[in-house]
């Protein structure tokens, strides 16, 4: 029986994190900076604890006026801070509810930069490894970020997306384009079971590509993603394939 991870972003202000919570076996939990913050974190590690749910640090870049999906370029010393600050945050809130961090994934610009980003890459995994070399790092399936944090001494966890469109050489469809997202739920479904069963999806080319999908990301800051969220998990289980964390 094939199994998945599903993970969606948590504590970022949105009031559907307990219902989507039941739906997951993974949760990354912002980190207040980016959106969020200290009484939205606590919340979702609660919520997290009471579901069984996977708990992982989401942090991304000091820009909540752009929900951290602006590129920025900060000095390395000020990221490292930023990176350490929201950690910590996390960290203590964990350590207060009885219940482990296991696994970084970057938000947003952050991550997307750092997908292609040689220097800021090794400058994360660096920082989560001195941090607590026993995190794994999530990121884009194939990406340079995880090359980088392996060979910094991480483990990965190699992410897929339900609703975002693929370019050819595995990358994302950037947000500013048009065709970013997946808008037909029917899609997004299809999509997820082939890179699930098959190991590879469509690129707006319609050429295949290769995707080693450890987790599938699954967004939830609306009604509508919740329900989706719902039919995903619906459909995985038609499928025969079981919802549990994999990596």
């Amino acid at each position: 029986m094939k199994k998945i991870d599903l993970n969606a972003d948590i504590a970022e202000g949105f009031p559907f994190d307990e219902a989507l919570l039941k739906l997951l076996s993974s949760a990354n939990i912002a980190c207040g900076l980016h959106a969020g913050g200290a009484k939205e974190m606590q919340s979702a590690v609660r919520f997290a604890k009471e579901n069984q749910v996977r708990i992982g640090a989401h942090p991304g870049f000091p820009d909540r006026d752009n929900f951290g999906r602006i590129q920025m370029d900060l000095p390395a010393q000020e990221l490292v801070a930023h990176l350490r600050y929201q950690l910590g945050a996390l960290k203590a809130i964990c350590d207060g509810e009885d219940v482990t961090m296991s696994y970084v994934k970057p938000h947003g610009a952050l991550y997307n930069q750092a997908a292609k980003d040689e220097k800021l890459a090794r400058l994360i995994a660096q920082t989560v490894h001195q941090f607590d070399p026993n995190l794994k790092l999530m990121g884009l399936a194939g990406s340079l970020m995880l090359r980088i944090a392996e060979e910094e001494g991480l483990q990965i966890i190699s992410e897929a997306f339900a609703d975002r469109h693929y370019m050819p050489d595995g990358s994302l469809v950037p947000r500013s384009q048009p065709n970013a997202m997946v808008e037909s739920d029917e899609e997004a479904i299809q999509q997820v079971l082939q890179m699930v069963t098959e190991g590879q999806v469509n690129a707006i080319d319609g050429s295949l590509v290769p995707v080693k999908a450890e987790s599938i990301c699954l967004h939830g800051d609306n009604q509508h993603s919740l329900q989706f969220a719902a039919r995903i998990v619906e459909e995985l289980e038609k499928n025969h394939i079981t919802i549990t964390i994999t990596a």
